[in-house]
């Protein structure tokens, strides 16, 4: 994909993330907002270079729906969409009220939280070629295990990555409400994680193997 082009998509993105935080706040002084838009667009930025240096393809692939894609994932997409939007949403409603004054440690931690979790998706992202946005088994593409990386560890850790993100937005934006439809996402994310786990496990060779072999899904130990 020419450079151009994912400069325009990632100014698409950045222009989402503003309207959703901003419409629902009704007022544009205010700075977390502000700041939460400019990480994402850095975040964004070091993602898709890191994509573009590494593994160029999937980033065109991530931009359209794959064939095949799984009917549970197609309704799990429609109902997640909407919870996700609304931890945004619910964030630019809190902050109508007036000026944050966030606790600088929790606006530090959040941060912490959302660069280990970027830093985890985009690992996953550089080095899985299957990492497409929609669950399918890719086998138009000689699909295979992915046991490199982070999934030497555990076996789905872009999700443990995107949950990072997740968590990390109502700390960023200083909104005790925002973490409702924030760990409602989270759950979506688990479920997804299984549903995507017991997919592979029957559908793609070797994965069987691979989940003998690295046990935990997410969280090294514990799940």
């Amino acid at each position: 994909m020419p450079s151009a082009l994912v400069g325009l998509a990632i100014a698409a993105m950045v222009l989402v993330f503003s309207v959703l935080l901003f419409t629902p706040a009704g007022r544009l002084d205010w700075t977390l907002g502000w700041v939460y838009v400019c990480i994402v667009a850095v975040n964004v930025t070091i993602n898709w270079a890191c994509l573009l240096r590494w593994n160029p393809e999937l980033i065109e692939r991530r931009m359209r729906f794959g064939k095949w894609t799984k009917t549970w994932d197609k309704v799990w997409a429609v109902l997640f969409a909407p919870v996700m939007i609304a931890i945004y949403v619910v964030a630019g409603l809190e902050a109508r009220t007036g000026v944050s004054s966030p606790v600088e440690t929790i606006w530090l931690l959040g941060l912490a939280v959302f660069i280990s979790g970027s830093a985890i998706l985009t690992w996953s992202m550089v080095v899985n070629p299957f990492f497409e946005k929609t669950m399918r088994i890719q086998t138009d593409r000689g699909h295979r295990v992915i046991e490199t990386g982070p999934y030497a560890y555990v076996r789905h850790p872009g999700y443990l990555g995107f949950i990072g993100w997740i968590m990390s937005a109502p700390l960023l934006l200083d909104s005790s409400w925002a973490f409702i439809p924030a760990l409602l996402s989270v759950v979506g994310v688990v479920i997804r994680t299984v549903l995507e786990d017991r997919t592979l496990q029957a559908e793609l060779s070797g994965y069987p193997q691979y989940a003998a072999r690295v046990r935990f899904r997410l969280i090294p130990g514990v799940w």
